[in-house]
């Protein structure tokens, strides 16, 4: 006779389960980690947009958070991020922020000069941090710091935020 008894039937559900036990959760993780890091490049890029438009318009370029998309915020949480001309407030470039994530920073406004660099009102170069979290315990490292230094230099680096987003 072929076929499977109800025993081993039983044994390969037990293993799968036991198996799935084990891969759910770290399946989680990866998507998480996926998902900060995905901001943060989709950040990274906005950012690096703003800079090249600010060198090829020769004219001042804003980087900043917002939530209407239309307009730079002042303080608080991003749900949207845009570039737009300093001078005109001309929106050039938009994008949504993933609603799983929050991105919050020092300073919601990076303003790039006709030279390409992001500097303050008083002049002088700015150095920028940006946070992208998830309130999540998976991955521990649930932050990711989108760092500008010396006006222009992007990086991004990983941090543990314990589950919360400070």
């Amino acid at each position: 006779m072929a076929g499977f008894t109800l025993v081993e039937l039983m044994v390969t559900l037990v293993v799968a389960a036991v198996v799935l036990g084990i891969a759910v959760p770290n399946f989680t993780g990866l998507v998480n980690s996926s998902r900060l890091t995905a901001q943060a490049n989709e950040l990274v890029a906005g950012v690096q947009l703003a800079r090249s438009e600010a060198i090829r318009l020769n004219r001042q370029v804003r980087f900043c958070g917002s939530q209407n998309g239309t307009s730079c915020l002042a303080a608080g949480d991003w749900t949207q991020w845009i570039v737009v001309r300093a001078d005109t407030n001309e929106l050039l470039h938009s994008g949504v922020v993933n609603p799983a994530t929050r991105v919050y920073g020092d300073d919601p406004v990076m303003n790039f000069r006709s030279d390409g660099l992001a500097r303050l009102a008083n002049g002088t170069l700015a150095n920028i941090t940006m946070n992208i979290c998830m309130p999540v315990s998976r991955p521990v490292d649930n932050i990711r710091q989108l760092n500008v230094t010396g006006g222009s230099r992007t990086n991004v680096a990983s941090a543990s935020g314990q589950g919360d987003c400070p």
